[in-house]
């Protein structure tokens, strides 16, 4: 006698109340992925206005597509996020500015409605994976060549973003449609190793040349944007994307070369990269900026609010003082030095520990952790999607990397990239289903 099926988690019972025919269902998937597509597109071009209209309209669509579609099982991934918000909610609450926190909360909110709606889209038809990259690798190329047309023009403007009190002083620094260095090079870097991805897994010749451009033109913008957090993260990107793709190569291989091939390749690459930071003048000129310490204008503004941080982690390290920079922009200013303004923590996992508290932390990792061991399943799958997962973790890599000394992923033009990748990384459990 077959057992009955298991009840979909309390927190789905809402989906598949309403029924609809497998037309209704149908259309339902190209709004959502004409909706994406232009959200992908759009990132570095929309204003802040139209931005934020079409995310909501992002999760307007993903709540009409539940609530007539069946429930699926939570994968790992989406029930850290969903344990992330749950601290995001309780830390709103505590929160010593509990309004300025809310408006965080409905921005994290409203980030998770696209998660939700691409998620959604990818089980239904992951064969739209490759559309929605076509669509976030043309922003990134429109994006690239608006920049580096900046090379040739007027260097007044470029010349605000180069301190002359920094070891790089007189750099002149790109930053596209985007206003600033920084922020081009956190957009880029995520794309550039999907936009490798998308030159592999494409087969007509017009679709990989427009992968491989959209790669060279964004890693010379990243380059051109002299972002140190940037080439870090855009190193990171590159290098875990070859690495794993070379173990999913010789997977096969004898149990020695499997050891042997990667090793080489990590010399290689150390040898690479030494010769380019001693040889490489401008490339130099950064690394000495980032290795001077309190000796470099920007280092020593990073350690200052860093040490603030440190004290607002202290004061409240198990809740945080609530999610968004709204929370951040009204308590800072009773820990920071004198002349060191902020925005932010200008680290990630000092701003979701400012925010959060160590739960928020926790669930972050574990949150990474899940990631990593989705992606990984790539190495030995043959599933359609077994290469983007690998890109999608590479693009986490350079994400994370940047992130230690930068909170640019909190911008929209970043971190809906960065969810994306999430999403395409929870295929991994639809597909062992």
């Amino acid at each position: 006698m077959d057992e009955a099926p298991a009840p979909p988690p309390l927190l789905l019972r809402w989906q598949g109340l309403i029924t609809a025919s497998d037309p209704d269902l149908k259309r339902l998937s190209w709004w959502a992925s004409i909706i994406l597509m232009i959200l992908l597109a759009g990132l570095p071009l929309f204003t802040r206005t139209g931005l934020g209209l079409v995310v909501l309209a992002c999760g307007a669509l993903w709540i009409l597509w539940s609530s007539v579609s069946q429930p699926q099982r939570i994968s790992s991934i989406s029930a850290w996020v969903l344990l992330f918000l749950g601290i995001a909610v309780l830390a709103t609450g505590f929160s010593p500015v509990p309004a300025a926190a809310a408006k965080g909360l409905i921005k994290l909110l409203s980030y998770l409605g696209v998660y939700a709606l691409m998620r959604q889209l990818l089980s239904a038809r992951p064969e739209w994976w490759d559309r929605l990259v076509a669509a976030l690798l043309g922003g990134s190329l429109i994006t690239s060549v608006m920049a580096l047309r900046q090379l040739y023009g007027p260097t007044e403007e470029l010349a605000r973003w180069a301190d002359p009190n920094s070891l790089s002083a007189g750099t002149v620094r790109i930053y596209g449609p985007l206003g600033n260095p920084n922020l081009l090079a956190g957009y880029l870097v995520p794309i550039l190793p999907l936009a490798l991805i998308a030159f592999i897994r494409w087969r007509r010749w017009g679709s990989r040349c427009f992968a491989a451009v959209t790669l060279v033109l964004g890693a010379v913008a990243t380059l051109f944007s002299y972002s140190r957090g940037g080439w870090l993260g855009m190193l990171a990107a590159l290098g875990v994307l070859v690495l794993l793709l070379v173990l999913r190569a010789i997977r096969s291989w004898p149990a020695i070369w499997r050891r042997l091939v990667p090793l080489v390749l990590l010399v290689l690459a150390g040898v690479t990269l030494a010769i380019a930071v001693t040889q490489v003048d401008p490339i130099r000129t950064r690394v000495a900026s980032l290795l001077a310490g309190r000796g470099d204008s920007s280092n020593n503004f990073r350690i200052n609010v860093w040490l603030a941080a440190i004290e607002m982690i202290q004061d409240r390290p198990w809740l945080g003082i609530g999610p968004g920079n709204a929370a951040f922009n009204a308590i800072y200013p009773l820990y920071q030095q004198p002349k060191f303004n902020a925005l932010s923590a200008y680290s990630v996992p000092l701003e979701l520990l400012v925010e959060t508290g160590i739960p928020g932390l926790i669930a972050a990792l574990g949150l990474a952790l899940a990631s990593l061991r989705s992606g990984l399943q790539a190495l030995r799958s043959t599933a359609p999607l077994a290469l983007p997962w690998l890109g999608c973790l590479a693009a986490i890599a350079g994400l994370l990397m940047q992130g230690v000394t930068d909170t640019i992923f909190f911008r929209p033009e970043v971190q809906i990239t960065g969810w994306f990748c999430l999403a395409t990384l929870t295929q991994t459990n639809q597909t062992n289903s």
